[in-house]
């Protein structure tokens, strides 16, 4: 891995950021440094193929990560999806320590990473073949990630977790593990139907969202997690599925209000991920409407759904003027800003001048509670990084 940080421009910064959506590219390391012995030659591990590129191997795939996952400081016009070796990207997408300095010089200071290899929820475990070693993948990579992820810069990043999604006792005790340990939010499927699970709809996850619950953990809903793509014809291109992604939040968002969850467990907290927000209030004026007049029928429960909302779900953005126009629609303390480094939708290494464009005119309260006040809150972090110390090396 020798390729070299293309660290921001020093600049005024007038906004504290702090991202609810970053992405890490995992380091080689990762699995192969932990996994017991006997499982060495099958556990996740990278591979030079024979054109040259770097893959995960795993279960007899070879897995590459998809370019535009790994494009942060790079021009437009070089984003591809071809797969993306190491060299081919910037250090931040993999050190710790490297993006908390590209970060912060940025004026973002805090951070909340969801996995790529194993997928945005861990679902790649969900469908690996051998589940005893899947399980040692999912707790090798939350220990990877409370020791050498959140570990290398304190304050920095916030410890999210992976499930085993196979199995909710199992997962439930994993939360508890992992809450014993400090971490602050799990991530899970927008839906887990499309893998053949039982849905939203039914009690079978309840022992996870008891744990989650009990732990005051966030449940972070990222788009994309089930597989689910809005493609309207086979010819489409891909950029178009891309420009449809926030439709899987407003999906999952109006399964998740009239499932029952939010009234089983009123204190559970949910986070939909890059989903942006400027949906929301038509949303909640359809669920509300839906709510009236199918309640009977539908056995749905007496609460309406926008109560739901502003007591149980949180959402994000990354630069949307129209939906910071509808913030009172919304509910300022609902929105948390997110940066997607290093995915393509990622305003780094030009974050401040990204946000202002969105906050500009703003009452200063609002800014401050959007722009890092509700994250602080909601995943319960007052940790901050030394920033000199970090900047220093």
């Amino acid at each position: 891995m020798t390729a070299t940080t293309t660290a921001p421009a020093p600049t005024r910064l007038d906004y504290d950021l702090f991202s609810v959506d970053d992405h890490i590219i995992e380091p080689p390391g990762v699995w192969v440094d932990r996994i017991p012995a006997k499982y060495q030659d099958a556990c996740p591990r990278v591979v030079t193929r024979d054109d040259g590129t770097e893959a995960w191997q795993y279960e007899g795939e070879q897995l590459a990560t998809m370019g535009l996952n790994a494009v942060a400081g790079k021009p437009h016009k070089d984003f591809a999806m071809d797969p993306a070796s190491y060299s081919d990207m910037i250090e931040g997408c993999y050190n710790p320590r490297v993006r908390a300095a590209d970060l912060l010089r940025d004026g973002v200071r805090g951070s909340v990473c969801f996995p790529t290899f194993p997928r945005f929820a861990g679902q790649r475990f969900l469908t690996a073949k051998d589940k005893e070693l899947a399980d040692l993948c999912v707790r090798a990579y939350n220990d990877w990630m409370l020791e050498e992820w959140c570990g290398a810069v304190p304050g920095m990043y916030v410890p999210m977790m992976i499930g085993q999604l196979w199995d909710p006792q199992l997962m439930a005790a994993e939360v508890r593990r992992c809450a014993a340990l400090g971490v602050r939010a799990v991530t899970f499927p927008e839906s887990m139907a499309p893998f053949g699970e039982p849905s939203f709809h039914t009690t079978h996850w309840d022992p996870v969202w008891d744990a989650v619950t009990e732990a005051d953990m966030v449940i972070c809903i990222h788009i994309g997690t089930s597989g689910r793509t809005h493609m309207p014809s086979e010819d489409a291109s891909f950029s178009v599925a891309v420009a449809l992604g926030p439709i899987n939040a407003q999906i999952t968002f109006m399964d998740l209000l009239l499932c029952g969850i939010p009234q089983r467990f009123p204190t559970i907290k949910i986070a939909l991920s890059e989903g942006g927000i400027g949906w929301v209030p038509f949303a909640l004026e359809r669920v509300d409407r839906t709510w009236e007049r199918h309640r009977y029928w539908a056995k749905l429960d007496d609460t309406p759904p926008s109560e739901l909302f502003r007591r149980n779900f949180w959402v994000c953005f990354i630069d949307e003027a129209a939906g910071i126009e509808a913030r009172h629609h919304i509910g300022v303390d609902k929105i948390m800003w997110e940066c997607d480094y290093p995915h393509a939708d990622t305003p780094w290494p030009q974050s401040q001048q990204d946000v202002h464009r969105s906050l500009a005119g703003v009452p200063a309260d609002e800014v401050a509670a959007m722009t890092h006040g509700n994250a602080e809150k909601l995943f319960r972090w007052s940790q901050r990084p030394d920033v000199a110390s970090v900047l220093s090396n």
